[in-house]
C-alpha cells in the first residue's frame, strides 16, 4: 500500500491539493472545480494520476507465453514496446480482472486494478509450475499519468515532440526531454478511443507535473480527480473494478470481447466463453440507468419489473456533473433492454425508486 508520502505526493500537497487515504493509497479525489475537470475530459485534455493501480513487474523468459496461455488475448508474440489489453478469467469464464500488458523486452509490466492486484498475483502464481515466470509487486516504484480527451494527442506533442505522431496505437517509447525521462504509451481504450500514459519514477513525475503546469498554454487542461473521473466513466459507460468488473460477470456481459481472441486456442475459461458466444446464451448486458428520484446514500439496488420479477442490478451510480441527473450502470436482463423502459430499483432496506433503462454512453 502506498501509505508513505512520496516526493510526488508531497509536491501535490505543496500545490494546495488535498491528499486523502483511499484503500491504503494516497490519492487526490478532487484537484479543483470538478465541472472544469469534466469539461477538459470532454472538450480538452485531462490528466489523471493512476499510480495507485495494481502495477506488477513480470520477469522471466516464459512470461509472454504464460500470459498467452492463461488469459484471453493473444500476447505470445507481443513485440518489444507493444501493449495489449487482456482479461484473466476463472474456469467458469468469470472476470478476475482486466489488465494492460506492456512489453519492455527485459521484463513486462502488468497494470491491473488496485482492488484485484493481490487476486491477480495469486492467480498467476497458482498456475506457474515449471514456467520461468516471477511476479514482483511494486510499491512506489512507478508513477503513471493518464491523458484523456480530444486534445490529448496535441497536448502529448507539446510535452514530447513529434515522436507522438510516429507512435502507433498500443505501443510506447522512451522520452528524454527537458531534463525528464519517462515512457510515453499510446493506448486504444476499451471503447476504441486513444489515450496516453506517461510512466516514470516518482521524481520524474514531479518534474513532469511542474513542466505541464508551466507550459499548458492555451489548452483546456485540468488535473482530474477520482470523483470527476467517476462521473465521466459512468456517463461514458466504461466498466470498472470492482463494480462492473468482477467474478460475477463474464467478458460478453461487460462488452469486453475486443480483448478476447477466439482464434488463439485455449486459455482458462475459454470453453465456457466460447459456448456462451456460439449459442447466444448471454442473459444480461451492461447498460445505463437513470434515476427518476433521489436514491439514499450507499444504497445497493436490484432491479424489478412491474410484476416484481428480477430484471437486473445496479453496479454504480453518480450525480452526473454533465447530465445534471443521477445516472448509473448496471447489468440488465436482455428482455428488458428497451430504451426508456421503466423498472423499479429496490434497495437493501426494501425501499423502491423508479428508474429508466438508457443506452450508453449517456446522451444529454
Amino acid at each position: 500500500m502506498n501509505t508513505q508520502m512520496t516526493p510526488f505526493i508531497e509536491y501535490l500537497e505543496s500545490l494546495g491539493y488535498k491528499v486523502e487515504l483511499n484503500n491504503g493509497d494516497r490519492i487526490v479525489k478532487n484537484y479543483n472545480n470538478a465541472e472544469e475537470a469534466l469539461n477538459s475530459l470532454y472538450n480538452g485534455v485531462g490528466l489523471r494520476n493512476i499510480s495507485h493501480s495494481g502495477i506488477l513487474e513480470l520477469h522471466g523468459t516464459d512470461v509472454l507465453d504464460f500470459i498467452h496461455r492463461i488469459a484471453t488475448n493473444n500476447v505470445k508474440h507481443l513485440p518489444k514496446e507493444g501493449i495489449a489489453g487482456t482479461i484473466f478469467t476463472t474456469e467458469k469464464g468469470r472476470i478476475i480482472d482486466y489488465a494492460t500488458l506492456l512489453n519492455f523486452e527485459s521484463h513486462q509490466l502488468l497494470i491491473a486494478s488496485a482492488e484485484f492486484k493481490n487476486k491477480i498475483v495469486s492467480w498467476i502464481n497458482k498456475y506457474v509450475i515449471t514456467d520461468n515466470v516471477k511476479v514482483i509487486v511494486t510499491e512506489n516504484k512507478y508513477s503513471i499519468f493518464e491523458l484523456i480527451g480530444p486534445q490529448a494527442e496535441s497536448f502529448a506533442t507539446l510535452i514530447c515532440g513529434n515522436i507522438v505522431n510516429q507512435l502507433q496505437p498500443n505501443t510506447f517509447r522512451i522520452i528524454h526531454t527537458e531534463g525528464m525521462l519517462f515512457f510515453l504509451a499510446k493506448i486504444k481504450d476499451i471503447q476504441g478511443r486513444i489515450k496516453f500514459w506517461t510512466i516514470s519514477d516518482d521524481e520524474n513525475a514531479r518534474r513532469l507535473t511542474k513542466y505541464i503546469i508551466d507550459n499548458k498554454g492555451i489548452f483546456n487542461f485540468n488535473f482530474v480527480g477520482e470523483d470527476a473521473y467517476n462521473s465521466y466513466r459512468i456517463e461514458q459507460g466504461i466498466p470498472a473494478a470492482p463494480y462492473e468488473i468482477n467474478d460475477e460477470i463474464n467478458p460478453l456481459e461487460a462488452g469486453l470481447m475486443d480483448t478476447v481472441d477466439s482464434k488463439k486456442g485455449c486459455y482458462i475459461g475459454q470453453e465456457v466463453i466460447a459456448r456462451l458466444e456460439t449459442y447466444d446464451k448471454i442473459q444480461k448486458f451492461l447498460s445505463g440507468i437513470e434515476f427518476l428520484e433521489q436514491p439514499s446514500p450507499e444504497a445497493i439496488f436490484i432491479l424489478q419489473d412491474e410484476d416484481g420479477k428480477e430484471a437486473g442490478s445496479i453496479t454504480s451510480y453518480v450525480n452526473s456533473l454533465k447530465l445534471k441527473k443521477i445516472v448509473g450502470l448496471g447489468y440488465i436482463k436482455k428482455n428488458y433492454l428497451e430504451p426508456d423502459k421503466q423498472l423499479t430499483a429496490k434497495d437493501q432496506f426494501h425501499r423502491t425508486l423508479p428508474v429508466l433503462v438508457k443506452t450508453i454512453p449517456f446522451k444529454r
